[in-house]
């Protein structure tokens, strides 16, 4: 390995992982109100209305929590802050509430100001790691071991299930700081390939890059639409479409023998293989103002683009593609296995930490306690389900299932940050298994693909290419995150100048450049920090293979 590279695919890691998420589950809450949100008594929880609204019940205290605003409470439903089931909490929990919204994406600086003025939460629910760790820095987080083995019998009982739960919830102090959910991992990034197009063209699912190529150049060349024009291409390179070329080289840091290493060789095949891409015609070419990918998508599902790296697609993207060709035919596919391996995209992350308790909160127990009443599997069943009758009915299994779905769409769909601490796995096993619904147009076609899709990402022997799932990277100090921001956007844009240059800049030349611009930056301490980061935490960091580890026990 070169110098240059030896250190250059490490943060190419770190710019490409990212990771949020649903679980199928299943209710048993009771009681109708008129078409309204019922105030049933929690049970099954040990912090409910019934242990907390006594014969002579003591006074309540006051806590502040922090909600996402999205901007998608619906106006009759009141605010995000003051709605049916806000309310609701407030009136089954152990503590009364003051609900504090945080715009879902400005959360760090409205936390910041929050935090500057003295008037932060005394629970902050944030899914950003880094963040959390930040805080964590700081000291403006409680460690929570006592409070929870003392007024936390829901989470006690996670934890004893899922003892993992506390070793990612612990910081380098030996002391636990976060609360976190199982949830039910899969592949959130697959890609899909128009199999109606391998057909015609007499054509296989590719297995080796030199057929991605051959395919994707088919796909734009021979009209695989039948229109009799020249309007299709085979891939695109926007967005999550070059992260899946660099997975298919696995071009990132890797563990060897111990340590982390990098290999300047996959970046250089990685790069290599878009420029092919680009120079042989069969991508977009304005990829590069493709920012999210937004373009590609719209392309795939008006039927112009055969191959399409997708983010948690559901039945919603069959359909859609459907409307522009009723023949139109999918199937998930891996990328092609290299010489260094075969590799997936991103997945879901199956032990998520979501929420802290503030070091400056004035009742850390009624903090404590309320999450533990937010856990309770009565009240998320209440939050994700609704009322009986109103919101859903059992069907024969005994699990709820959605009706109304127009009173659903004003009354539920807003409030799914209200139990995004909560592992929604429903005590009822049968109840957590998906039931396809016969009335949603292609569901049991997507059904199908959707199992073939899992098959294929969640096969260990085909695993993430990362080191681990973003949320479980360790978070770099300010000054080395700094350097790595700079490092990220302009090593980014030598890469993208050598595949859209032709023979005017070099891959080689790229490499070289980006040797000179990790020297010129400092880049170097970054690496040698996350490489001591692995050499002291390996066997405790929870690492690409404890993920595969922890889904075949679960």
């Amino acid at each position: 390995m070169t110098g240059m590279m030896k250190k250059h695919a490490l943060m190419l890691m770190v710019t490409m992982l990212a990771a949020v998420t649903m679980l199928a589950a299943c209710s048993q809450s009771k009681e109708v109100d008129s078409g309204t949100s019922a105030s049933p008594a929690v049970q099954g929880s040990s912090t409910t209305a019934a242990s907390t609204k006594s014969a002579t019940p003591e006074k309540r205290s006051k806590i502040t929590m922090s909600l996402y605003d999205r901007g998608n409470t619906p106006p009759e439903e009141g605010t995000v802050t003051n709605n049916r089931w806000t309310k609701w909490i407030n009136e089954q929990g152990p503590a009364d509430v003051e609900f504090v919204a945080i715009p879902r994406f400005e959360s760090k600086q409205k936390f910041n100001t929050l935090l500057a003025s003295g008037a932060a939460p005394d629970v902050i629910n944030e899914y950003e790691t880094a963040y959390r760790d930040q805080l964590y820095s700081q000291k403006q987080l409680l460690p929570l071991d006592d409070l929870i083995e003392e007024h936390a019998p829901n989470y006690s009982k996670m934890l004893e299930a899922y003892p993992v739960l506390r070793q990612i919830g612990t910081k380098p102090d030996g002391k636990m700081y976060e609360i976190g959910r199982v949830i039910q991992s899969s592949a959130q990034v697959a890609v899909y390939i128009r199999t109606d197009w391998l057909q015609k063209l007499s054509l296989q699912i590719p297995q080796t890059p030199d057929e991605l190529l051959a395919v994707a150049k088919a796909f734009t060349e021979q009209d695989p639409d039948d229109n009799g024009k020249k309007d299709t291409y085979g891939f695109s390179l926007a967005f999550l479409g070059d992260e899946a070329i660099d997975a298919m080289y696995g071009n990132t840091m890797f563990a060897q023998d111990g340590k982390l290493v990098e290999d300047d060789e996959r970046m250089k095949a990685a790069i290599v293989f878009k420029k092919r891409l680009f120079d042989e015609g069969v991508i977009d070419r304005d990829y590069l103002t493709d920012k999210n990918g937004e373009k590609a998508k719209k392309d795939f599902l008006s039927g112009k683009l055969g191959i399409y790296v997708a983010d948690s697609a559901n039945v919603d993207f069959l359909t859609t593609l459907r409307s522009a060709n009723e023949e139109a035919a999918i199937a998930p596919m891996l990328m092609p296995k290299t010489e260094f391996g075969q590799y997936t995209i991103r997945m879901l992350n199956p032990l998520q930490m979501t929420t802290v308790v503030y070091a400056g909160a004035k009742d850390p127990v009624a903090a404590v306690k309320t999450i533990d009443f937010m856990i309770a599997e009565p009240t998320w069943k209440m939050l994700k389900f609704g009322t009986e009758d109103v919101h859903w009915k059992n069907d024969e299994l005994g699990c709820p299932r959605a009706i109304n779905p127009d009173l659903r769409k004003v009354e539920m769909s807003y409030n799914t940050d209200l139990y995004m601490v909560a592992t929604t796995i429903d005590s009822n096993d049968i109840c957590n298994i998906p039931v396809v619904n016969k009335e949603i147009p292609n569901a049991e076609e997507w059904s199908q693909i959707r199992k073939q899709t899992r098959d294929l990402y969640e096969n260990p022997a085909v695993p993430l290419y990362t080191l681990t799932h973003q949320e479980h990277m360790p978070t770099l100090p300010a000054d080395l995150l700094k350097i790595n921001t700079d490092w990220i956007q302009q090593s980014k844009d030598l890469i993208a100048k050598s595949v859209v240059s032709g023979g005017d800049y070099s891959v080689d030349q790229a490499m070289s450049d980006l040797t000179n611009l990790r020297e010129k930056i400092g880049q170097t301490k970054t690496l040698d920090w996350y490489a001591q980061w692995y050499e002291q935490n390996k066997e405790t960091a929870f690492l690409t293979q404890d993920i595969y580890q922890f889904l075949a026990e679960k």
